[in-house]
This record gives C-alpha cells, structure tokens and sequence, in this order.
C-alpha cells in the first residue's frame, strides 16, 4: 500500500518547534547550545517522536500532552547518535548527510554535548509534565530504555553473551535492546500519556516490539543493498567490522521474510484499535519498505 509520509509524519513539527523553543530559553554556553542544536535539530526521521504522538492519539489523547516525553525520547536518541559516532564507538564521519558532530565541532564538545541532551531528557520531562504519576511513569520508561540501549550497544561493540546463544539469539539480543529499547519506549510512553488501560498498553507494546525488531532487519538490509547517498550516512561497515548482522546470519531472502512476518504480527496488535490505530498501521507499512 502507499503510505502518503508527509501527512504522517506532520505532527513531529510540533516536536520540533517545542524542541526548539525548550533549547533556547535553557541557559547555556553559546557553543554547547549550537553543538546540541546541532545534533538535536538537524532532521533526521522523528520515528521516535512520531510513534510517542500515535500511540498517544491511538489511545484517546491529544498531541499537546505527549509534547515533552515525545521531545524526551528524541533526545536520548540524539544523544545516542552522537556518542555512537564518536571515534572510540563507531567512528563515522557522516550522519543524516552532514558532517557527524564530533566532525563539525571537536570530540571533546561532541562527547559533552551527548551528556546534556541525555540529561535534558529529563529536565523536560521534570519541567513540563505536570501529572505526577505520569511523570513518574514516563521517566522509569525512559530511564530504563535508556539503560537497555546502553547494554545494546555494549552487545553490539563489547560482546559478552550467554553460553550457548545461536548467533540469531545473539542479534535478538543485540537489536532488542540497542534498537528495540527506544522504540519500545516510544510507543509505552505515547500510551501512558493518552490514558490507556492495562490491555491497551499492552497491545501497545506487541505491537512496538514486533515494529522494533523489523526497523532493526531493515536497517540491516539497507546496509547491505543500499547506498550512503540514499541512507545520509556510511553504508557496509557493518559487515567490513564483522557485526552480526540479519543478511549476514539469515541471508538475505530469509531477512525479507522476517520483516513481513514482524509486519503482520505488529498489525494484528492493533486490530481492537479501531480507526484511531491507522496512523500506526500506516507507520509500520512504511516501516517495512523503507529505503532510507
């Protein structure tokens, strides 16, 4: 099906401009301003953001009210993104078509940067949620996936796994927690701000574990098939690392096949939605074609 992009990912201007204005009125150091500017504003997909706004609507809430957690989760993301490009982790030169940060600026700024926008995840949160056991809720979230992106990266980079893991069971592992944490979260903390009950967060989250692990076999895909100047950032070094990679363990056919099973599953999540679910239903479509 075709899935009209623009129309869906219109609210994150929202998000952009709460960002913006956030960062502006928070005192800071010109250069450490223009460095988290930087890496906070300079596009990018607003996946994260965007799935925070439509499991909020999908659950009976409004767009306003899941501003700062949707603002939140961007910036762990940026502050990942920063950190992953630096020279001791992945050290790339090229990020959303643009110089990588550490690049543009220093690696001193680079890494100083990525600790402020971690930390103000949680002064945005601290400072505009009002309801205190959303507050609560929405920063144990946070804070744990910010924790499991972590360990992912530690699996992905520092690997140290279990005895006896197959090597499919280690990249469920890796993408789980390194990719899967954010956009698990994303979907959990659009829910709890939209209001929803036991069942609904729970569907929310079948279906954000199942959208989570296909972004991952696609994003893998894309490193394999695709090109740096369609994907903004340097493309086969993961398998020129040695990473494990879905193509690399299933192949690529059978990689495809996972990525539509993961479509079906996370559409059959939101089958008691109704029509509010569609935005969703259309993200995941998206999700499962993606080129960039």
């Amino acid at each position: 099906m075709s899935v009209d992009l623009e129309t869906l990912m219109a609210p994150t201007a929202k998000v952009e401009q709460f960002m913006a204005e956030f960062l502006a009125n928070r005192p800071f150091p010109i250069n450490l301003r223009d460095a988290i500017g930087y890496a906070l504003l300079g596009g990018g997909k607003r996946l994260r953001p965007l799935l925070v706004i439509l499991s909020c609507e999908a659950t009976g809430g409004k767009v306003d009210t899941c501003l700062p957690a949707a603002a939140a989760i961007e910036m762990v993301h940026a502050f990942s993104l920063v950190h992953d490009d630096l020279p001791a982790m992945d050290d790339d030169d090229l990020r959303r078509g643009r110089p990588t940060l550490h690049r543009h600026t220093s690696e001193p700024m680079a890494i100083l940067a990525g600790d402020a926008l971690l930390a103000l995840a949680f002064e945005v949160l601290a400072c505009r949620l009002t309801d205190a056991h959303v507050l609560s809720t929405i920063c144990r979230e946070l804070s744990i996936a910010a924790n499991n992106m972590v360990a992912g990266q530690v699996y992905d980079t520092l690997p140290q796994f279990d005895e006896g893991l197959s090597d499919r069971e280690k990249l469920e592992v890796i993408h789980e927690h390194k990719t899967g944490a954010l956009l698990r979260a994303s979907c959990r903390m659009g829910a709890v701000c939209g209001g929803a009950d036991a069942a609904q967060l729970d569907a929310i989250t079948r279906y954000a574990d199942r959208i989570g692990l296909m972004f991952q076999i696609v994003d893998d895909l894309l490193d394999v098939t695709g090109c740096s100047e369609e994907m903004g950032k340097a493309t086969g070094k993961d398998l020129d690392a040695g990473k494990l990679t879905y193509p690399g363990v299933l192949g690529v056919d059978k990689s495809r096949t996972e990525v539509e099973r993961l479509r079906g599953e996370a559409l059959a999540a939101l089958e008691d939605f109704g029509d509010r679910a569609n935005p969703l239903r259309d993200l995941c479509e998206y999700m499962a074609v993606r080129t960039s």
